[in-house]
């Protein structure tokens, strides 16, 4: 019953007839580059310079988006969203995305009225630490570009949900005129 257990293996840098080097440790091909992964990757390790760690624990402690909301930052956010997070909550946001229309759970609209009240602080964890069915991006996506998203994702909800009276008058005639109404 313990056949795996017992199964014949090399231990690291030990030497083997196999291999015409005589070595059981192989070489890494070219051009390959090492990637890191886990709760410690990237931090005081040494893989990642001093500023970007005390960076990240910065964005990783606040509680609103430590960052000013530019033009900048939601390019950066919408850049993001559309490689990790539209696949499944789509481009709009209204949790419709392609993986969701061929058989995957839904997520949750960022529409809905519970996450137009939710802090910032929550679509960050969401994003850090998973939420449901959907898994951690902690790994993949830097602390600054989760704050980013969030920024997006706000702006997200603002086009959905924005209050006519607050657009100025010609922009409210040309919504009129077009037949798109808007919110009273």
């Amino acid at each position: 019953m313990q056949d795996m257990y017992d199964q014949p293996k090399y231990k690291p840098f030990a030497q083997s007839a196999l291999f015409a080097d005589g070595n059981s440790s192989r070489p890494l091909p070219p051009d390959s580059v090492p990637f890191a992964s886990g709760p410690f990757a990237g931090t005081s390790s040494g893989r990642s310079g001093e500023n970007e760690v005390a960076q990240d624990k910065a964005a990783l402690a606040a509680k609103t988006n430590p960052y000013p909301v530019t033009l900048q930052l939601l390019r950066r956010g919408q850049e993001r969203y559309s490689i990790y997070c539209l696949p499944c909550h789509s481009p709009a946001g209204d949790g419709d995305g392609l993986v969701a229309r061929r058989g995957f759970p839904h997520p949750p609209s960022y529409h809905s009225e519970r996450l137009r009240q939710a802090p910032d602080r929550h679509f960050f964890d969401v994003m850090s630490n998973g939420y449901g069915i959907m898994h951690s991006y902690a790994d993949r996506v830097a602390p600054p570009d989760r704050w980013a998203i969030v920024a997006y994702i706000r702006a997200l909800q603002l086009s959905q949900n924005a209050d006519a009276k607050r657009l100025p008058p010609d922009a409210r005639e040309h919504l009129a005129s077009s037949g798109q109404g808007g919110r009273p």
